[in-house]
């Protein structure tokens, strides 16, 4: 492996792949060039470590190590048998697989998944006489297999578990927002640690957390232990720690308020479990409130919320939406919110125009990320293109 210049593909959610490229070229990658939920560049081995660590809106990052065309499964198990895997891991090392497969010619993502497996275990049983095991809770080396048409791509995933998994969540909610969605939210909102933040509905305190990593400059997996490329043949840990070291070295002062609201206990003390577990309490203040009875007492202030789902509301949908609209109005004057929702029908009761649409999903569940300018007096209806970016 030419560790010098390195092929990476990092993987991130649909609508933020703009976010992404940003990241890559201020971490050093090279010739960034984006794609369906994907950025891929060019970089060294330092590189790799630092997206690894730092960049706050990558899923998985790729290094693609083969690439070839099959017409059948036999040619297929040909290919793999014969590409020398012990460049990569050892007998004695752990491995599993990961796939996705769009293909007419090859539509069982999982028989692939099973073939390659038996590629590799064979490759080693052939040539040490011994087979490598696998695991698929928490694998030494991890490949991941995609097959577009005829083309096969195999590639070592040099995260481990996904990126999201930052390590400081000790608390799920009913609906928690994934971290890479809640740091690329924050991102789109133009959130720089400048100013103070307002999540008004905060369930288990995601974008608090991710909002106060932002403002701190604190590198994305600080709370992480593990990562896929640590366990590579090429590790060079004296080179991580030099990365983590200067990259900690950078972390700023935050002198505004971040600040969580929630009507249920239960959701807040999910968050304080989860702002403790991130060492952020001195930072982040969660309060038992009603956004409704609310008024604005931070200036300046941005605000981001993913409004609560079904099961946390026991409320007419519409009503509740309105409900927003009327505090953004009456109690939020010269305020910028930000909020996403799946239910597109429902936002039209903000009675607001958006100044802002933008496609994302959360989960599987299409979502627009809407942006609200509010405007004392007269100026409600700001008079703005409703264009969908």
């Amino acid at each position: 492996m030419d560790t010098e210049n390195l092929k990476i593909q990092i993987k991130t959610f649909f609508g933020l792949e703009p976010i992404l490229a940003e990241e890559v070229k201020k971490l050093g990658g090279r010739n960034v060039e984006l794609k369906n939920r994907a950025v891929n560049c060019e970089g060294d081995l330092g590189f790799l470590y630092k997206v690894n660590y730092s960049a706050r809106t990558a899923l998985k990052v790729l290094v693609p190590i083969e690439e070839f065309k099959a017409y059948n499964e036999s040619k297929y198990y040909d290919k793999l048998f014969k590409f020398e895997w012990d460049q990569f891991m050892d007998v004695d090392q752990t491995f599993a697989i990961d796939s996705t497969v769009n293909s007419e010619r090859f539509s069982h993502s999982q028989f692939m998944t099973f073939k390659m497996k038996d590629a590799i275990v064979d490759y080693f049983q052939n040539k040490y006489g011994k087979r490598p095991s696998i695991e698929t809770k928490s694998p030494d080396i991890k490949f991941h297999l995609h097959i577009d048409r005829e083309l096969v791509t195999i590639s070592l995933d040099s995260s481990g578990d996904a990126l999201f998994k930052r390590g400081y969540r000790k608390e799920q909610g009913e609906a928690p927002i994934n971290e890479v969605l809640a740091s690329g939210m924050l991102q789109l909102a133009g959130w720089d640690g400048k100013g103070n933040f307002l999540d008004p509905m905060c369930g288990s305190g995601t974008l608090l957390i991710e909002a106060a990593m932002i403002a701190l400059d604190l590198p994305a997996q600080t709370f992480r232990r593990r990562f896929g490329f640590q366990n590579w043949n090429n590790y060079d840990s004296d080179l991580f720690s030099k990365i983590k070291e200067v990259r900690i070295n950078r972390v700023r002062e935050f002198t505004g308020k971040i600040v969580g609201y929630d009507i249920d206990g239960r959701m807040l003390n999910a968050a304080a479990a989860n702002i403790e577990s991130a060492e952020m309490e001195d930072i982040i203040e969660v309060r038992r409130e009603n956004f409704f009875d609310t008024k604005k007492d931070l200036f300046p202030l941005l605000m981001v919320f993913n409004p609560p789902y079904d099961e946390r509301i026991s409320i007419n949908d519409d009503d509740f939406y309105k409900k927003i609209g009327d505090t953004f109005k009456t109690s939020y004057p010269n305020t910028l919110a930000w909020l996403i929702s799946s239910d597109l029908e429902a936002v039209k009761k903000i009675g607001l125009r958006p100044s802002r649409k933008i496609k994302l999903f959360n989960g599987k569940l299409e979502t627009r990320f809407l942006q609200y300018e509010m405007y004392e007096g007269t100026k409600k209806l700001h008079k703005l293109e409703n264009k969908e970016e």
